[in-house]
């Protein structure tokens, strides 16, 4: 097993993160939305970076959103859509700079000053950008949400 594979319940890519010893298969739709999402898409193609060892088919299930670049007022309305499209449990990883403040563009009438404002944000990559290991970190920091059984929002 490689530790990827396509999925029909969220469209978007399978993929392992191992956290602290624990294997969770994590269902990925990613937005990325600028140069960040180059990141990204490095982050999750490099299977020697997550478990192949099949240990992904007993794993626990999350669904996360990754956000990455700017996100613009425009866009804000198919953000929050891809959320409500995630099925439970979802958590949401905001990538870079302009994800999370609007970055160098803040001032712009039309950036949305951070995607915390249209969806709720579990956790924040900041980099700009950020490096795929970075990345990776991000994931694996929703361990403790889904090992201490917090409800996502």
């Amino acid at each position: 097993m490689t530790g990827r594979r396509w999925s029909s319940s969220v469209d978007g890519v399978q993929t392992t993160v191992e956290i602290e010893g624990a294997v969770l298969a994590v269902h990925v739709l990613d937005l990325g939305l600028a140069c960040c999402g180059v990141e990204v898409m490095a982050a999750l193609e490099d299977g020697s970076r997550t478990p192949a060892d099949g240990t992904a088919a007993s794993a626990p299930d999350a669904h996360v959103l990754l956000v990455s670049g700017t996100v613009t007022d425009v866009l804000a309305g198919a953000v929050r859509a891809a959320y409500e499209r995630l099925s439970a449990p979802r958590y949401v990883v905001s990538i870079g700079a302009c994800c999370a403040t609007g970055g160098p563009y803040w001032d712009s009438y039309n950036v949305t000053k951070g995607v915390d404002q249209l969806v709720p944000v579990h956790v924040s990559v900041p980099g700009c950008p950020p490096r795929p290991e970075a990345v990776l970190g991000g994931l694996r920091a929703l361990g403790p949400l889904l090992t201490a059984g917090a409800e996502p929002v």
